[in-house]
């Protein structure tokens, strides 16, 4: 019996490989009798995602608080309350595409609904912890040695504010992008088209203008976006796009490729995904949810910015390389 609910269960993965140990142990089994709980129920697997962009997004109220070091046991217990509905928006977001794959409800909207959760909820919170640091601000004034005056904490949240943005749209967005277009990837190569989401940007566009616009411009609104998300992955992955096209030319489909290319690309996408796990979920907000609960929620900013943006840079690198090299290697 226990065999049987572990087979069910891993039906509902995308595959093993993509999941973390914390993900693969912990969260994805959660999700999995949620799953079984909301299909029972008939609840659409879209309905999900939209209720954990509500959760998600309502967790900035109370990180909008100073932890113990400003607030006290209250602020601490404020936050620790924003990290608690932040994990469940996260188990809502997870549980989304294994009732899809329970049920069969697999949707293109789901698809961008899903892309769309994480920017809902961090959206609020970033703009929030601008706020927060205007107020709470005098563990690094005291530490850079910047007298506490309304003047400098205005030009201070000011630089905060751009840091802020910064991280935002121009680190963690693009890192769990790239993330999920490598996760994305490594499913085609291990199982094929039919196992993957490898969306192009070209069959989203001729989705798009073969939509009519009457009756469905909010379709239109949510395909255009996704057409942008698509075209950046591709556009952050040259080597990779170079290489799909090539095996298009040589074999009609890159799912076509020869079984010796198959294996090269899937060792070096199994080296690079728990380097690439770290810029998902659990790693990204294990560190966020401590920089709050500390009083340093600048800190995650800087993170972000430095550290995940190196990692994001290395892994970019490495998979790159390794698509010109198979591209360079096969014969003419």
């Amino acid at each position: 019996m226990f065999q049987e609910l572990k087979n069910k269960y891993l039906a509902t993965l995308k595959s093993s490989e993509t999941e973390d140990w914390l993900d693969y142990r912990v969260i994805r089994p959660l999700c999995y009798f949620l799953a079984v709980f909301f299909a029972k129920l008939n609840i659409h697997p879209n309905a999900v995602t939209i209720a954990s962009m509500f959760i998600g997004a309502a967790s900035s109220i109370f990180f909008y608080h100073g932890s113990f070091y400003y607030e006290g046991w209250h602020g601490f217990w404020l936050n620790v309350i924003g990290v608690i509905l932040l994990c469940i928006a996260d188990l809502l977001d997870c549980t989304d595409g294994q009732l899809a794959r329970l049920t069969g409800k697999k949707s293109r909207l789901g698809r961008i609904l899903d892309g769309m959760a994480g920017f809902t909820w961090f959206i609020p919170i970033y703009v929030l912890l601008m706020f927060r640091f205007y107020h709470y601000h005098s563990i690094e004034f005291g530490w850079l040695g910047i007298p506490d005056t309304e003047q400098n904490a205005l030009i201070a949240t000011a630089v905060v504010t751009a840091l802020a943005l910064y991280s935002g749209f121009a680190c963690m967005g693009p890192q769990q992008r790239l993330a999920d277009y490598y996760i994305q990837i490594h499913l085609f190569m291990l199982k094929g088209e039919k196992g993957s989401e490898l969306d192009s940007s070209e069959q989203q566009q001729k989705a798009y203008d073969e939509t009519p616009s009457e009756g469905n411009r909010l379709w239109k609104y949510f395909l255009k976006t996704y057409i942008d998300y698509t075209r950046k992955q591709e556009n952050s992955t040259p080597q990779f796009q170079q290489l799909v096209k090539l095996l298009r030319e040589k074999y009609g489909s890159a799912g076509n490729m020869p079984a010796e290319v198959r294996q090269e690309l899937l060792r070096e996408s199994r080296f690079l995904m728990p380097w690439n796990a770290l810029l998902t979920f659990n790693f990204r907000c294990g560190m966020f949810f401590l920089f709050c609960l500390i009083d340093l929620p600048l800190a995650n900013f800087l993170f972000e910015i430095v550290c995940l943006g190196l990692l994001t840079l290395w892994i970019k690198r490495h998979h790159e390389a390794c698509c010109k090299k198979v591209r360079e290697s096969l014969p003419l």
